[in-house]
């Protein structure tokens, strides 16, 4: 599922202003065949569709803040065997908090981490990058971070170089862009081939959550006129493909290494109202014990139902 910048809003509406926002930045995506729904390089602006949509969404918000601490979060999800860290991936402070809570979860167990922000072909490139390979820049060169990726490099190096120094394992869980592309395009039937090799078989993609397919294409059908012509399943089908794909490389490390626990970094959308990630993990492995939490400062308010917890960032 392709994620946006922060999103807050009243419980009433707030599954369909959050698609809304996603299916702007989404519509974005694809057209430009970058495989991040908002990839913003220092600099750049937003559309001025996600900035009415961002400020719509800051004007309708409501506190629904649950009161539990960081410190009482981090005691609660401690003994699953994942956890979410749901970002906004442009906010410098949601990477911190993830930083902060990777160091204090690796102090007292075996860890990995899940990134979103590598695809899944390049995951020797992470692998040779961990075993003192090749180097830093190297990379960025090989997994084609700057063009698959794009958000600032420094976002996330405090984590990358922190993994490394600590032996963490780093886990590609994306899908490779051209195949979400080409399945926005011409739908799942279309892919054979080498656009098999990165995703899960397509029978267990499951498309058929009536609640998820609704949100999506309320506003979907509500902004056809918006410059994309698009088939909504086909397009429903590429939000749920990412979803699957990064589920089951999340499964597929539980079942190699059951004795590390997997943070995984994603968009908060993969975790939003138990609709992206967790649940299609949850599928593979029924007795799986894991917990999503949303990053989020200070002054925005919160949505208790959104995720499992919510984690107060800088």
């Amino acid at each position: 599922m392709l994620t946006c910048d922060r999103l807050s809003y009243p419980k009433s509406h707030s599954k369909s202003r959050y698609w809304l926002g996603l299916l702007s930045l989404a519509l974005v995506t694809l057209s430009l065949g970058c495989s991040n729904s908002s990839a913003q390089t220092s600099g750049t602006a937003p559309s001025e569709l996600e900035a009415q949509v961002q400020l719509a969404q800051q004007s309708d918000a409501i506190n629904s803040d649950d009161g539990i601490s960081n410190e009482e979060t981090l005691e609660a999800i401690t003994s699953n065997q994942v956890i979410y860290l749901g970002e906004t991936h442009s906010s410098e402070g949601d990477h911190a908090a993830q930083l902060e809570i990777i160091q204090a979860l690796g102090a007292q167990q075996d860890i990995a981490i899940g990134l979103e922000m590598f695809q899944r072909p390049f995951q020797p490139v992470l692998d040779r990058y961990l075993a003192d390979e090749i180097s830093e820049e190297a990379l960025i060169e090989q997994s084609e971070y700057e063009t698959r990726w794009g958000y600032d490099w420094e976002l996330y190096a405090p984590i990358i170089r922190y993994a490394k120094e600590n032996s963490i394992p780093l886990i590609a869980l994306n899908t490779p862009a051209e195949v979400t592309r080409q399945v926005a395009t011409d739908g799942l039937d279309s892919l054979s081939g080498d656009a098999l090799t990165y995703i899960p078989p397509v029978d267990e993609i499951d498309t058929t959550d009536e609640a998820y397919k609704e949100s999506i294409s309320e506003v979907f059908n509500a902004h056809g006129g918006a410059g994309h012509s698009l088939n909504f399943e086909n397009f429903f089908a590429a939000q749920v493909l990412w979803d699957e794909t990064m589920a089951e490389q999340i499964v597929s490390q539980i079942e190699a290494d059951p004795t590390r626990q997997v943070i995984a970094l994603v968009g908060e959308g993969h975790i939003a109202y138990d609709y992206g990630i967790p649940n299609r993990v949850e599928r593979r492995l029924p007795e799986i014990e894991q917990a999503s939490v949303r990053l989020i400062p200070a002054d925005q308010p919160t949505d208790a139902d959104f995720a499992d917890f919510s984690w107060i960032t800088e």
